[in-house]
């Protein structure tokens, strides 16, 4: 069922926004060489609690974190570790907060130091197709015009978009419905005012298959290629989308 969130529950997940925009950039200042996976996931354990969220992956379906952290050619759902990020790896930070019983769910990708020009493009792309996605997100769409939107911008590129993992709705519960895709796949449901959404490209530098890994957590690329991975909770208006984070 589409879940349509009152004025109150969408003042709660803005302000629950902010926090996870600003767990975000300390995340970013602190993504550096040298620095463990582990100490990330710390982060995050700490500025929660400092700023009055908790983290919505912890202990989410059994997950181990606080954060997902995925490099180079992981796409999604790495389980920080002892793993030190190196000059030139890319890394993917996915993160969530709830408060007040509501959550929000932001991702960003970002470079370790210098890296290659392919992975400068790969991440641009990636973050130009998420904003082509939240530009079609407005009051009496198709979920298919966010997912071909995106779906378009990443193929006209020269780069693949992850097929077996989706965006979704997010509110009371971390993944509510509709699910949304990031390639077209049939109209979907359509958006209604009050829908709040994590919409989420996953990019492939390589083709678009995946594996999991042994731990049967983390996705990885099939071919070994690059990935990067953005995400913002948004809100649908009458108008343009509401980045809530």
């Amino acid at each position: 069922m589409v879940i349509i969130k009152s004025t109150e529950e969408i003042v709660i997940m803005r302000k629950c926004g902010k926090i996870l925009a600003a767990i975000l950039d300390k995340l970013r200042t602190e993504t550096r060489p040298g620095i463990k996976t582990s100490q990330l996931d710390i982060i995050v354990a700490e500025e929660s609690g400092k700023r009055g969220v908790i983290p919505s992956f912890k202990n989410y379906r059994g997950f181990p974190a606080n954060l997902c952290v995925s490099v180079n050619d992981e796409i999604v759902h790495g389980i920080p570790g002892e793993r030190i990020l190196q000059e030139g790896d890319i890394v993917s930070l996915d993160v969530g907060a709830k408060l007040d019983g509501f959550h929000t769910d932001a991702a960003i990708t970002i470079g370790v130091g210098r890296i290659s020009k392919e992975a400068e493009e790969l991440i641009a792309v990636t973050e130009g197709s998420l904003k082509s996605g939240i530009a079609q997100a407005t009051n009496g769409v198709w979920v298919d015009d966010i997912s071909s939107a995106i779906q378009h911008y990443v193929e006209s590129k020269g780069f693949s978009v992850v097929r077996e993992y989706t965006g979704h709705g997010v509110g009371r519960d971390l993944h509510e419905e509709p699910p949304i895709p990031n390639f077209a796949v049939g109209k979907g449901p359509l958006l209604r005012r009050g829908m709040t959404l994590a919409i989420e490209p996953m990019v492939n530098a390589g083709g678009w298959r995946t594996k999991l890994a042994a731990n049967q957590w983390m996705v990885l690329t099939a071919d070994g290629s690059l990935s990067a991975h953005f995400e913002h909770t948004i809100a649908v208006t009458d108008n343009e989308a509401e980045i809530l984070v």
